[in-house]
């Protein structure tokens, strides 16, 4: 085969033999088609690109200005309590991230890249893009809180004994501070991110609490103290005048812990991302939940609440040389910042370079010479500049919160559909996670969103909803995977084993069509109207290719899929397709009627259009779909409209050769029969209006007519009596009149009676069928038809060949005269020329395939001219009248 040999690094993954520190964007040698050629090289190392990131959002400006702030208001204990159920919401996404980055090569963008590439683009998209707009709130928060603890010390409204208190104060002024501080992270941010490791790193170095001096609100360590910091005492917070409570101290708190990501976030610049993020990651956290314990019982054993509550700034009061608090809330909350602001660029970045959101995005794609994505730098600065307008930390606190719990629950969320979902190539070399703690992550993260601000977090779904079906209807390209597909696999494969035949009951009985289709060019209003009858049974487009195996190098057919499948996409019919390669039409509709479907999910009916010399028309040259968007690109699999178009050839002229003989139609239908399927022959419905996917109707002006008896044999059943066959095409004009296109239509029932005949039994047999009608709930008025004149042209000698046809005495066909076949037709055209489309009943067909041709013959005589009909040889009983 010519692709045995293809390279392993078809879609970019790395092989076996490819280091993971060189795959995807972070290298070009060894990486094959998986390298690009601006690729941009790695140098963070775990403790430059994770540990120290992640520790400085971690600790920012929670840890300096909200300490006093979460103990005051919730007790020591309540506040290990929220220290206790934040760090297990955070460890329990740690598990996942680590499963998730160890899964395979991580590029830029980090948890974006993971859940995109792991869930697939609507779900990677929309979330990535939520992930952003908390990275921005964030950004704003940690600027807001720099510029609190500024004018804390240098503010003329500050009641700190600084002497350099010149700054006035004010909303605007806030604003206009934050816009500044704001800018110079813009700057740093510019540089690129090995500045900004560097920088944070020299941060972390920086000074830390050493709470040795005191005032009069400062005890020392005390026993009295700590008792009295035990319970939880909520008042009013002095900065934004509202009651706090356990939700809105636990919101602020959370900031603290939204920093998880910060080395995953620089996924692009890391050597080794799948080493580096979850041991870097893992201390990191461990680190931060070791010293938050620390101060907060360090706090509650030596100030007391009036100090923790009043003063956000209280380590400055307390510390030995406040300068020292001050310069470490000023570095980190400048980390935090940019640590925030390169995070979301590079989220930005990613999703800029998939093309997911079209062209707001494009620009963010474009990097300088050393791979810093500047204009995505530009568009968050510009976001979280319009962030700052809050003007309070506390104010916005509440909504980054719920944002970071909404992208944890999605990364608990990837990881679970991927363990669920049993795929043999996910294999995570970090093992310590199951789905029990994936489903307990996005559990515990949407409770507590909830809790913190149900407005915010019904807002934030609702807009993450609105993202989701934004890109649905977009269909962006991708050669990601979809989740969604692994686990319908899994899930349909689960059902279909249940899917068991033998409890099959008529109650429950539906069509399972096979449609063959020859050429979809001249099939398309029949594909349509199978559409509509099929009543959310099986649906399977079926054609053969005549061929030869053994004298061609491949399989024709699997290169045809592709293209038959984008049909039914062009189509917006419900439907699968089967293929298959035959010597002969006849041989390759027994496979596909023996083979096609799995258990219970078997077609039932076969359809086939109708064998005549009517000059098919070609549907391509009459639906604007097919011929308006030539300029419009491929779909998600490379099939443009060009390409479509050329696949199928033109529909059969007048003078071109038939690829099928009546004899084999004829065999495919008797094939059929005796392999217990239902047989429908569909003729005329290139007449049929209205049953593409643009098209709005709702059924009113129609009419559906339905012939239950058996128009060709008048003698082979009473007037008014019905079979299997009868009872079947019952069936199935109900289910059509059921269709939404069909709701409205009005249904009628002919019976053909003989009117002149000295038996008037048929009156009786009328009122026994509208019995029947009730009791099978069908609603159809029914339409008495004398048909004296017809009868007696059938003669005395078809009935006699007919009987002994029926009983299988005789191999022949009864030979039809044309004047009552003549006749026949004329009937229908009288009392049916309305009807939007005709049910008829299809007699089975000759034993002997010398009579083949006459028997279709006959069909086409009684059709002549009728519009869109369907004839229906039914086996299957279908109908029940039990509840």
């Amino acid at each position: 085969m010519s692709n045995e040999h293809a390279p392993l690094l078809a879609h970019g993954v790395c092989g076996l033999s490819v280091d993971t520190a060189v795959c995807g964007m972070g290298g070009s040698e060894g990486t094959g088609e998986a390298s690009t050629p601006n690729a941009v090289p790695r140098k963070l190392n775990t403790f430059f690109g994770v540990i120290v990131p992640t520790v400085l959002s971690m600790f920012s400006i929670v840890l300096f200005l909200r300490t006093g702030f979460v103990v005051g208001h919730a007790g020591l204990l309540q506040g290990l309590v929220m220290l206790l159920v934040a760090y297990i919401i955070i460890s329990l996404t740690i598990l996942s991230i680590c499963a998730i980055s160890t899964n395979g090569a991580v590029q830029g963008g980090g948890a974006y890249f993971m859940i995109s590439r792991s869930l697939g683009p609507e779900f990677g998209g929309s979330i990535g893009l939520m992930f952003f707009l908390a990275k921005v709130c964030a950004c704003g928060v940690y600027v807001l809180g720099l510029v609190e603890a500024i004018l804390d010390i240098f503010g003329q409204d500050s009641a700190s004994s600084s002497a350099l208190r010149v700054l006035p104060q004010g909303y605007w002024y806030t604003v206009m501070y934050s816009s500044i501080v704001l800018l110079l992270v813009l700057l740093v941010c510019l540089v690129g991110a090995h500045i900004f490791a560097r920088t944070s790193f020299l941060i972390l170095l920086g000074p830390g609490n050493h709470t040795l001096t005191y005032n009069a609100s400062y005890t020392g360590f005390n026993g009295t103290t700590l008792r009295d910091n035990l319970g939880s005492s909520y008042t009013v917070d002095y900065s934004t005048g509202k009651e706090m409570s356990f939700a809105s101290v636990f919101a602020v708190m959370f900031t603290s812990c939204t920093g998880i990501m910060a080395g995953a976030n620089m996924s692009g610049e890391l050597k080794n991302p799948s080493a580096a993020i979850p041991k870097g990651t893992i201390i990191a956290v461990l680190y931060t939940c070791i010293v938050y314990v620390l101060l907060f019982i360090l706090a509650s054993s030596t100030c007391e609440r009036t100090l923790l509550v009043q003063d956000y700034g209280f380590f400055q009061s307390i510390n030995i040389w406040p300068p020292f608090v001050t310069i470490g809330i000023y570095c980190s909350a400048l980390s935090a910042a940019m640590c925030s602001l390169i995070g979301a660029s590079r989220i930005l970045h990613a999703l800029a370079l998939d093309q997911l959101f079209g062209f707001p995005l494009a620009p963010a794609a474009i990097t300088s010479s050393s791979g810093n994505p500047w204009v995505a730098v530009l568009y968050t600065w510009g976001l979280a500049q319009c962030v700052v307008f809050a003007g309070q930390l506390n104010a916005i606190a509440g909504l980054v919160t719920v944002f970071y719990l909404l992208a944890y629950a999605a990364v608990d969320l990837a990881c679970l559909a991927l363990e669920w979902a049993s795929a043999p190539n996910f294999r995570p070399t970090f093992q310590v996670f199951s789905w029990h703690t994936c489903l307990l992550g996005i559990l515990s993260c949407l409770v507590m969103m909830f809790v913190i601000n149900p407005v915010y977090s019904s807002a934030s779904i609702i807009l993450l909803l609105l993202l989701l079906l934004f890109l649905h209807y977009r269909s962006p390209t991708s050669s990601w995977g979809y989740i969604s597909q692994a686990l319908i696999f899994h899930q349909v494969r689960k059902y279909l084993l249940m899917l068991d035949v033998r409890k099959d009951h008529v109650k429950f009985w539906r069509p399972q069509v096979l449609l063959m289709v020859a050429n979809p060019r001249s099939s398309c209003q029949l594909i349509n109207f199978v559409n509509q009858l099929k009543k959310g049974g099986l649906f399977v487009l079926g054609h053969v290719k005549l061929g030869d195996l053994d004298t061609l190098p491949s399989d024709p057919v699997q290169q045809q899929y592709n293209f038959w499948l984008s049909l039914v996409d062009k189509l917006g019919v419900k439907a699968f397709v089967d293929l298959t390669l035959s010597s002969s039409v006849r041989q390759g509709t027994q496979h596909l009627l023996r083979i096609t479907g799995l258990g219970g999910m078997k077609p039932n009916t076969l359809v086939l259009g109708f064998y005549d010399s009517c000059t098919p028309e070609d549907y391509f040259l009459q639906d604007p779909a097919f011929y308006e968007s030539e300029e419009a690109g491929g779909d998600d699999f490379g099939v443009d409209l060009p390409s479509l178009q050329a696949h199928f050839p033109p529909v059969r002229h007048v003078e071109s050769p038939r690829w099928l003989t009546p004899e084999e139609y004829v065999g495919i239908i008797s094939d059929a029969i005796k392999m217990s399927k239902n047989v429908c022959l569909g003729r005329y419905f290139f007449q049929l209006q209205g049953e593409s996917m643009g098209t709005k109707m709702d059924g009113a002006e129609r009419i559906i007519d339905v012939w239950p008896l058996n128009l060709l044999r008048p003698g082979s059943t009473s007037a008014a009596s019905v079979d299997v066959c009868s009872l079947f095409l019952l069936q199935m004009a109900c289910v059509l009149n059921m269709a939404s296109r069909w709701r409205h239509a009005r249904m009628r029932i002919f019976l053909c009676v003989e009117a002149e005949s000295s038996d008037q039994g048929w009156v009786v047999k009328e009122e026994t069928f509208r019995e029947l009608l009730r009791k099978l709930r069908i609603r159809a008025s029914i339409k008495i038809v004398p048909w004296d004149s017809v009868v007696q042209l059938y003669g005395q000698k078809q009935t006699q060949d007919t009987e002994l046809g029926e009983l299988g005495l005789t191999r022949s066909a009864p030979a039809l005269s044309e004047d009552f076949l003549s006749a026949v037709n004329c009937l229908l055209m009288e009392h049916s020329a309305q009807a939007a489309v005709r049910f008829l009943y299809l007699p089975r067909p000759p034993t002997h395939s010398g009579q083949s041709q006459q028997y279709l013959s006959q069909l086409e005589a009684v059709t002549h001219g009728l519009g869109p009909t369907l004839l229906i040889h039914g086996l299957t009983p279908v109908t029940c009248t039990e509840l």
